[in-house]
């Protein structure tokens, strides 16, 4: 009698050992991963710039669209895009006419702004985002892809444009916040 309440008990134990496992295997694997990485970006929305500045090829930090430029990112959930970037203090037009503008009004209004639309896709693995560029306010840009690496983090991505788009060596970084619904 002895023997089979040791034995008894020795399954119990091993029984009671054995149900967290059962219960573990139930749980989908990669879901403890998963609830340890992060949330995992999701580009559909709109997004506001709230900061924007370059790296010059010689290390110097600049911010060409002012230190709270105006911009606006909105992706649909196929992935077009269209993005704007303005830095709020352009001087306006004197003659009050576009067509009409002088020298120095035009070059500030194009070196003030950076407009492109097109398709964007995510790469987590990679952390990259690909821009497919249809349309731009600089036409050298159009037709072409651009991959740029990003973070994101509570709801801010940052992400770097390569020294290569610029053709000058400087790298550009574009900070955006999502907007909540």
């Amino acid at each position: 009698m002895k023997m089979m309440k040791s034995a008894i008990q020795t399954i119990s134990l091993t029984w009671l050992a054995c149900v967290p496992l059962v219960a573990l295997s139930q749980i989908p694997i990669g879901a403890s991963a998963a609830a340890a990485d992060p949330q995992p970006l999701s580009l559909e929305g709109t997004w506001v710039m709230t900061s924007a500045y370059e790296i010059l090829a010689d290390g110097t930090r600049t911010t060409n669209y002012g230190e709270h430029p105006n911009g606006l990112l909105m992706v649909d959930k196929n992935g077009r895009y269209s993005l704007q970037i303005f830095r709020p203090d352009r001087p306006k037009f004197v003659a009050g006419d576009k067509t009409r503008g002088t020298p120095q009004e035009y070059r500030e209004a194009v070196l003030g702004s950076s407009t492109h639309t097109g398709r964007v896709v995510v790469d987590p693995v990679k952390s990259q985002l690909t821009f497919k560029i249809d349309s731009a306010s600089y036409p050298n840009w159009e037709g072409v892809q651009q991959v740029r690496d990003y973070t994101f983090k509570d709801g801010v991505l940052i992400y770097s444009v390569p020294a290569t788009a610029s053709g000058n060596g400087t790298v550009a970084y574009s900070i955006w916040q999502h907007q909540p619904q």
